[in-house]
Parts: C-alpha cells; structure tokens; sequence
C-alpha cells in the first residue's frame, strides 16, 4: 500500500460529543439519544433516524443550523480523537506511506480537524468536494487525492455501505474497523468478511498491513448465518451528521 485514506466520524473521531451536544439540544438524557442510535443501527436505519424517533417532524439540517446560530454549533478538540490517531498516523508516515483523511463532515468539520494538525497529508470532507458518500464521485475524489492506483490505496472505515463497499467497487483496497456502533454491528456478517481485505480492532494496526500480501489475514471467523444482521449496501446504513 502506498497510500492508506482513513474515514473520519468512529474512525478517527468519536461520536460522544456529536450525540451528547444533540441530547443537551433535544433535552434528553444523552444515555437515551445513545439507546435510540443504537436501536437505528441495529434496524439497518439511519443513526439520525434516533432524532426523528424524539422529534418526528425534525428537519435535521434545519435544526443544525439553530444550534450553530445559539452558538452550539460543531466544536472537536483532540478529546475527540481516538487514543490510537495520533500513534498510528505518525507511524505510517515514518513508513513512507500517504496519509489521507476523507470523510463524511461539513465544512467547519474539515476546518476543526486541520486546526488539530494531524499526520496526514490531506485533511478533507465531503461537504468540501460537494459529495457525500457513497456516491462513486466521492470515491473518485478520493483515488484522485491518493496519488496511487486504487489497488495501491487502502480505504478504512467502520461503515460497511459507506465506506467498504465503494471503496471495494472502486478498485481500492479496504479494511474494516471494528469500532462505534457500524463497525461492531456489522462486524461479522458475511458480506463485511467477504468484502474487506483487513478487519481491524484498533489504527495501530495498519502499521503491519503496509505491504502484506495476505489480504484478509486478519479476518476473524463468521459467525452464524442465523446471528447475522442485514447488510443493506445503498444507503439505509449511512449516517447524517
């Protein structure tokens, strides 16, 4: 792998805030908003869909733009990040590998993430290149800003429908990372185990990857056909932040 692309929100950044803010927003207990995200997921939906349950006739980007006006917009500091960005970033450029990080965010996210100067040699989100994922022109943004052939590219992500899956049908190679409630949900269902070439518990890990040969080495086993989840490819499992 000459360059590897990392997602942003359970990848890079956890989604505590993210949710706990809206809670404080909606005001109910964050443990209930957390309970309700987790039912969306588990039912193939979308994690916003935990906001609508509260507030039915919510339009979403409306009300992120009422936070943002009262001064409750997005804020992210290095709290934010997951204990193994910082190692796992530094080491894989010390390898000599392209770091990139392109993600699902708005504008001011792109903005936050840059002012926490990260290792990386490009910090950019989907609001900035004007798509979201999965549509294929992110993923075409994303072979652009890598600088190597796609089978040269590892994509990592913990969403199956938006990061896995069209990474995979653009050519590049992905690892599955099993963190946030995506990534353990679907961890093992078959389609996941098929798809990605890595599944991985924690950043540092792409240290060792960086050259293998083996994709899927570290793949743990199926579990059984009757505890696997639905895996819905287009869009149900894409979270709007």
């Amino acid at each position: 792998m000459e360059t590897i692309v990392l997602d942003i929100g359970e990848t890079l950044v956890r989604d505590d805030r993210h949710w706990a803010s809206w809670a404080d927003w909606l005001g109910v207990p964050p443990h209930t908003l957390g309970a309700l995200v987790g039912a969306a997921v588990a039912q193939g939906r979308v994690a916003t869909d935990a906001l609508r349950i509260l507030r039915p006739d919510m339009d979403v980007e409306e009300a992120y733009r009422a936070r943002a006006a009262a001064g409750r917009g997005e804020h992210l500091d290095e709290s934010d990040l997951y204990q193994d960005v910082r190692p796992a970033l530094g080491e894989l450029r010390a390898a000599g590998v392209r770091v990139v990080v392109a993600g699902d965010g708005t504008v001011r996210a792109g903005e936050l993430l840059r002012a926490l100067d990260l290792p990386a040699d490009l910090v950019v989100t989907s609001d900035e290149w004007g798509v979201r994922k999965p549509d294929p022109e992110f993923f075409a943004r994303v072979a652009e800003a890598s600088g190597a052939a796609p089978e040269a590219t590892l994509y990592v992500g913990d969403h199956p429908a938006d990061d896995l899956f069209p990474a995979a049908a653009a050519g590049m190679r992905t690892a599955h990372l099993r963190r946030g409630p995506y990534g353990h949900w679907w961890a093992d269902h078959p389609d996941v185990v098929e798809t990605a070439d890595f599944r991985i518990d924690a950043l540092t890990e792409l240290v060792a990857l960086v050259g293998s040969p083996d994709p899927g080495g570290t793949a743990a086993p199926d579990a059984s056909a009757d505890e696997q989840p639905k895996v819905v490819r287009r869009g149900a499992l894409r979270s709007v932040r």
